[in-house]
C-alpha cells in the first residue's frame, strides 16, 4: 500500500474541508514526523492516530539532512516542512503538501509531491467523493482561509463529471 508523507497543510486543508475521515478510506498509508505532529496537529486535531495517522520518528541521519535542507535553500521554510521532507525522503515515498516553496524543494531534491486537489481527485476516482461534494470541500476550504490554485483545482474537479457522475 503506498506511503504518504505529509505535512501539516495538507491536513489542515481536509479538515477544512470536513474530510478527514474521507482521507483515511483512501487505499493509502498517511504519515506525519513525530515532532511535526505533537507541535502542529495534536492539539489542535487530536485523535487523528486512531483514524489511521502513522506518527514516525526521523532518524538523527534524516534530521541532519533537514537541517542541510535549510542551510541550502534558506529560511522561508520551518525545520518542520523540512522533517517532513526529510522523512519522505528516508521512506523513499511521495510528500504531500500545498506549500508551493516545499514543493519547489522537494522537486529540487528528487521527491514526488502530491496535493489537496490530487487527494480529492483520489477520493472521487476511489468513490468515496461526488465531484459536487469535492467543490463543496474546496468552498469550505477557501471560507476557511486555504491557500490552493482554486480556478485549477475547480476546473480539474469539474473535469472529473464525466468519468465519475
Amino acid at each position: 500500500m503506498l506511503l504518504l508523507i505529509s505535512d501539516a497543510n495538507i491536513l489542515i486543508d481536509m479538515e477544512s474541508g470536513e474530510l478527514m475521515g474521507r482521507l483515511f478510506r483512501l487505499p493509502m498509508q498517511f504519515a506525519i514526523p513525530d515532532v511535526l505532529y505533537w507541535e502542529e496537529i495534536e492539539l489542535g486535531t487530536p485523535g487523528l492516530q486512531a483514524q489511521g495517522l502513522q506518527i514516525l520518528e526521523v532518524t538523527s541521519e534524516y534530521v541532519q539532512y533537514a537541517f542541510a535542507l535549510q542551510q541550502k535553500y534558506g529560511s522561508a521554510l520551518s525545520l518542520n516542512d523540512h522533517l517532513a521532507l526529510a522523512l519522505a525522503k528516508q521512506e523513499g515515498c511521495p510528500l504531500l503538501t500545498g506549500d508551493h516553496q516545499l514543493k519547489v524543494v522537494a522537486q529540487a531534491e528528487n521527491v514526488s509531491v502530491m496535493g489537496t486537489v490530487w487527494l480529492l481527485r483520489r477520493m472521487i476516482e476511489h468513490r468515496l467523493l461526488k465531484v459536487d461534494e469535492s467543490l463543496a470541500a474546496l468552498a469550505l476550504m477557501k471560507a476557511g482561509k486555504r491557500r490552493l490554485p482554486w480556478a485549477d483545482a475547480e476546473r480539474i474537479l469539474n473535469a472529473m463529471r464525466l468519468g465519475f457522475e
